[in-house]
């Protein structure tokens, strides 16, 4: 069994965009400037937006935040957006999700700019993922489909198994793992809360990634003899062996799982170190205007 060392496929691509953000400055190109709007004071969330400072700043990308109170009205982000939009200095930024109740994601996602949209949500960079045109992928399914290459683990003609269908990693995944690529062709299965025996299903799989959002749910008999498994999953559970009082798991029960596969990705150390990484690539891509010229 080999551990998919996400932690450390991401600091060399960051190596590569710090190179590379390093070369623009120096023959006096635009600088990569990101920016991420966050409504609320949600943990996960303050959480996620620190460490994507941090991150553009280990590379050299100029970051700015844009934090909001609980009881910001629908319209005022909606003009916070369109400011963005039109903010020739910043070259892509996301609204942090989950927003609060009275705010439609929906909405909210459908007014970014799909040329500075690199969180990759909004439809038209779904439709042109969908459609194998150039665009910003979704962070996690971009990571994934990396952390899949850089591992030269052989993807053609596979079983891929997707547990959990969610718009912003179980389908999107499914997706990319099924086009005329590499990584790619494979025959791709997704799997949800309604599916009928979850478990056997997932045992056919060559490729089994974990998205269901439950702790520790895929167990050894849902794992076929030297398959690839991909965990998604993240939770914060009690632990009265660490500092902090409590640990991270995945939706992978991995003391059982690891005996078992080929290749594994832990929690923490796996996919979400890749997810901040590939929004920084989309970053650079949108101040490069890779995708939309």
């Amino acid at each position: 069994m080999k551990i998919i060392n996400g932690k450390k496929i991401a600091e060399k691509i960051r190596m590569e965009i710090k190179t590379e953000v390093a070369r623009m400055i120096d023959a006096d190109d635009k600088t990569p400037h990101l920016a991420a709007i966050i409504v609320g004071e949600d943990p996960a969330s303050q959480t996620y937006v620190a460490g994507k400072e941090k991150a553009c700043k280990s590379v050299g990308i100029t970051s700015s935040v844009y934090k909001l109170p609980e009881n910001t009205t629908e319209k005022e982000l909606l003009e916070l957006i369109e400011f963005l939009n039109n903010d020739a200095e910043v070259d892509g930024f996301i609204v942090q999700l989950p927003l609060p109740g009275h705010i439609s994601e929906e909405k909210i996602i459908q007014s970014i700019d799909p040329s500075k949209d690199v969180d990759g949500f909004h439809p038209v960079n779904l439709g042109r993922m969908l459609s194998g045109l150039p665009s910003y992928l979704p962070a996690t399914p971009y990571g994934i489909v990396q952390l899949l290459d850089r591992s030269k683990i052989e993807t053609e003609g596979k079983h891929c198994v997707v547990l959990g269908r969610s718009n912003i990693v179980g389908t999107p995944i499914s997706i990319l793992l099924s086009r005329k690529a590499n990584p790619g062709n494979c025959t791709v299965t997704i799997c949800h809360s309604k599916t009928k025996d979850i478990g056997k299903i997932a045992a056919t799989a060559d490729i089994l990634i974990a998205a269901i959002g439950q702790a520790e749910f895929v167990k050894a008999d849902m794992v076929k003899k030297d398959a690839v498994v991909i965990d998604v999953g993240i939770h914060r559970i009690p632990s009265d062996k660490t500092k902090s009082g409590f640990r991270l798991i995945g939706d992978v029960k991995f003391d059982e799982v690891s005996k078992k596969c080929s290749h594994i990705t832990p929690v923490p150390g796996g996919v979400g170190p890749m997810t901040i990484t590939s929004l920084l690539q989309n970053t650079l891509k949108a101040c490069k205007k890779e995708i939309y010229g």
